[in-house]
């Protein structure tokens, strides 16, 4: 098993949502990421590449790129939590839509105006067969949210 935390399009691996979680989880996967989408998919597939049963947290562009993974390496993935995914994102479009089965939970914030919600979920319901959604009172950042939500549990091995 081995997780992974994937940081939005401006974030690092120092960034707050990055240091919260290394530090709950020692053995997460932080890598950083720079480029566009389709450079950091190739850096993220030679990162994965051997692994089995990944579980993928993805922040915004970050929720972008691992949802393109899944897409692409079903078999592979365990299940994903997504914050605030970046599924608008016009460069998605390029990739192909494909249906998967994988357990995915997306956590977006009611005042979202980077990634709202009436332009992500549409898209997530067509991708996702087991979706979890939850809407919390934030916005596209989670900071109010972020270290509140039940971690342990949605990373548990």
């Amino acid at each position: 098993m081995i997780r992974i935390f994937l940081h939005g399009l401006e974030g690092s691996s120092k960034g707050a949502k990055a240091v919260f979680l290394r530090e709950c989880f020692p053995d997460m996967l932080i890598p950083d990421f720079r480029g566009s989408l389709s450079v950091r998919m190739t850096s993220l597939n030679t990162i994965l590449g051997g692994q089995e049963k990944i579980i993928l947290v993805g922040s915004s562009f970050g929720g972008l790129m691992a949802t393109i993974y899944a897409m692409e390496n079903g078999e592979r993935v365990d299940r994903l939590v997504l914050l605030a995914p970046a599924l608008n994102f016009p460069d998605f479009s390029g990739f192909g839509i494909r249906r998967v089965s994988i357990p995915a939970r997306i956590i977006i914030g009611r005042h979202d105006t980077v990634t709202p919600i009436e332009m992500v979920m549409p898209i997530a319901r067509r991708i996702f067969a087991n979706l979890t959604f939850d809407e919390v009172n934030d916005d596209h950042m989670l900071a109010g949210t972020f270290r509140s939500l039940e971690w342990k549990l949605l990373l548990q091995v």
